[in-house]
């Protein structure tokens, strides 16, 4: 006999989630309560002098947060801006491997603060000038703006727009960093539709681009030269609408039969949602000398070592074009916007709107014949002029991105600290 559960106990995802949030934040409230009481009491103890007592309780100056260890790449030219400057500054990670916990950093303490609610539950309770976040959702789910924190501040891992996070995802930052100016229109559209103050936002460019400029320009020097197989760069974007989901055996099977070298990049969220369908195609689909899947943190190797990229809406294809000038190749997939801040935007996402002058579009009915619609891309130079024009419309300040970003958070230390002392 099947046993039901009462429609008295059910309780629906959006409800579960509402609750959670409500009990990490009643944990959070009294967690923080009993550790200014167990201050308090400390300071008590020892008659009086508090010099100890205080510095527990003492306001960090600049906390960069990360979720994962795939944006270090994003947050490691700030660091090394700020050591290089002996400025301190802390950087918490939610990943326990992240590769900043092996820097040898005097002035930037880096430390691993727990995954998933336990690291929230440190942010909540944050007492800091400044937090530096790439991970949208701030007090919109479990990540809270802290009381005790004063200032708020969001900068892009990719160069799109921020319609393209779930919904609300930037909404109750203080301040947007952005790679091109281009951004803040997207911005401003939002805030008017919620009736939300406007952010203060600020062109810093792109950290992560600038390294791989410099990176892009060392490999070329040294392996100018070298002869290597013609390969098929398949980087795909995750969820339903992306090209393993929608085509997933029927293009890699064309893919293979090209005779070109394959390397499959699947998006590293796709391991979280899509587990079950990767297994599935791994199965199908061995490595080989001619055929291999590729999970690197870091994407320079697989970028640089390719010839042509198939993608959807992936991020990477600005990465891909703007770094490496290489020819594009993007899939008909379809994206479903509803979860997304694009859903609020009467217009087609920025993204879509520019692929036609990056590359060329690959639809179902072309998979037969893959390896001609490959071929005419490669010796192709019409996108040439689409990728420069883009690359210094979403892609400004280039090489300045570290100093700049450093340069706004100190201007802004100064600045919070000074209202705060009148």
């Amino acid at each position: 006999m099947m046993f039901m559960i009462p429609k008295l106990f059910y309780i629906d995802p959006g409800t579960g989630s509402m609750l959670a949030t409500i009990v990490i934040g009643v944990i959070s409230t009294l967690i923080f309560a009993f550790r200014n009481q167990f201050i308090k009491l400390k300071f008590w103890l020892s008659g009086g002098n508090g010099e100890k007592a205080e510095k527990v309780n003492e306001k960090i100056p600049y906390v960069i947060f990360s979720d994962s260890k795939r944006y270090w790449n994003v947050f490691k030219p700030i660091c090394d801006e700020f050591e290089k400057r002996e400025t301190e500054i802390r950087y918490w990670t939610a990943s326990p491997d992240d590769p900043a916990l092996n820097e040898p950093y005097k002035f930037v303490k880096c430390e691993f603060i727990g995954e998933g609610n336990k690291a929230f539950a440190k942010l909540n309770m944050m007492n800091a000038r400044i937090c530096l976040s790439t991970t949208p959702g701030l007090d919109v789910y479990q990540w809270k703006r802290s009381k005790k924190t004063d200032y708020y501040a969001h900068i892009y891992h990719a160069v799109g727009d921020n319609t393209g996070y779930r919904m609300f995802g930037c909404d109750f930052f203080d301040a947007m960093l952005l790679s091109g100016d281009f951004q803040e229109r997207y911005i401003r559209i939002l805030e008017e539709k919620r009736n939300l103050p406007a952010k203060e936002t600020t062109v810093v460019g792109c950290t992560y681009l600038d390294e791989m400029m410099k990176r892009a320009k060392l490999e070329a020097e040294k392996h100018n030269n070298e002869e290597k197989p013609f390969t098929v760069l398949l980087a795909p974007s995750w969820g339903d609408g992306s090209i393993l989901n929608r085509f997933g055996e029927k293009i890699l099977d064309s893919l293979v039969k090209t005779g070109y070298k394959i390397v499959v990049r699947p998006h590293p969220q796709s391991e979280i949602s899509d587990p079950e369908l990767l297994s599935s195609l791994k199965k199908k689909f061995p490595e080989s000398d001619m055929f291999s899947w590729n999970a690197d943190n870091d994407n320079f190797k697989v970028l640089s070592e390719s010839d042509i990229m198939i993608t959807d809406f992936s991020g990477i294809m600005f990465d891909y074009s703007f770094i490496f000038d290489k020819p594009l190749i993007y899939a008909q997939t379809s994206w479903d916007t509803a979860p997304y801040d694009a859903a609020w935007i009467d217009e087609v996402n920025w993204r879509v709107q520019i692929l036609p002058e990056l590359g060329k579009e690959l639809e179902e009915k072309d998979f037969d014949n893959i390896k001609a619609v490959i071929d005419e891309v490669s010796n192709s130079d019409v996108y040439k002029e689409g990728r420069r024009k883009y690359s210094d419309i979403a892609w400004m300040c280039k090489g300045e991105a570290a100093e700049k970003t450093a340069d706004f958070l100190i201007a802004k230390y100064a600045e919070l600290t000074e209202k705060n002392a009148e």
